[in-house]
């Protein structure tokens, strides 16, 4: 196996804290998109779009708010009668935890998808998902927010009966989201994926071609 130099106790403290500055640069720039983020302007949204609910009945674009003022979608890949299960958003809904304080902060997070909810129930049985899922019932939804067949993230505010889009992201935009990414990204391997600047010899695979449903690993 190759490894890293192996040093003394107070090296590997000295290398730390240099690398401890670049960090707090890196947290300070992420503070700073924050912000700016906060200050994207916004688009008003038909609010006539109509969803099937986790419950089969009909949801309204509000109702999806749950009585909050903040909603994150996060657009799962799941087409009309589609015979495979995304890999990259299994592994998504699997690190969504308790709402409970995403909640607090008046903000309701959702999956999305083109499906019929009989083909999203089989998923959420085979892997005992609880986050709430809607399906957009063909109704030009995603249209309006020029969204293909990818996956990706959408953020909305509603103020009173007015539902804004105040963010949208896709592909690694959608990486910081995500425990497993995180953590992976602090381990010596990283996530093992082609793209990574790592040092020779490190194992790397193609770009998330390790990424599969939990039951198929």
């Amino acid at each position: 196996m190759n490894r890293l130099p192996v040093v003394s106790a107070q090296e590997w403290q000295t290398a730390r804290e240099a690398l401890l500055v670049k960090e707090k640069e890196h947290t300070r720039a992420l503070d700073a998109l924050a912000a700016e983020r906060r200050r994207l302007p916004m688009v008003a949204l038909d609010t006539g779009h109509e969803f099937t609910a986790p419950d089969g009945g009909t949801a309204s674009l509000t109702d999806l708010f749950d009585g909050r003022r903040q909603l994150v979608i996060y657009h799962f890949m799941l087409a009309p009668g589609q015979d495979w299960t995304c890999g990259g958003c299994a592994s998504f809904t699997d690190n969504i935890g308790d709402q409970s304080h995403l909640n607090a902060r008046d903000t309701t997070l959702i999956l999305m998808s083109p499906a019929p909810q009989d083909e999203i129930e089989v998923l959420r049985r085979r892997y005992g998902w609880t986050v709430p899922w809607y399906s957009t019932c063909d109704d030009g939804f995603y249209g309006e927010l020029g969204l293909g067949d990818g996956f990706a993230l959408t953020v909305l505010l509603r103020d009173g009966d007015e539902v804004f889009r105040t963010y949208g992201t896709t592909g690694r935009g959608v990486d910081r989201l995500r425990l497993d990414f995180n953590l992976l990204d602090m381990t010596p391997y990283g996530r093992q994926e082609e793209w990574e600047d790592s040092p020779d010899g490190w194992p790397q695979t193609p770009t998330m071609q390790w990424l599969l449903p939990r039951d198929q690993y």
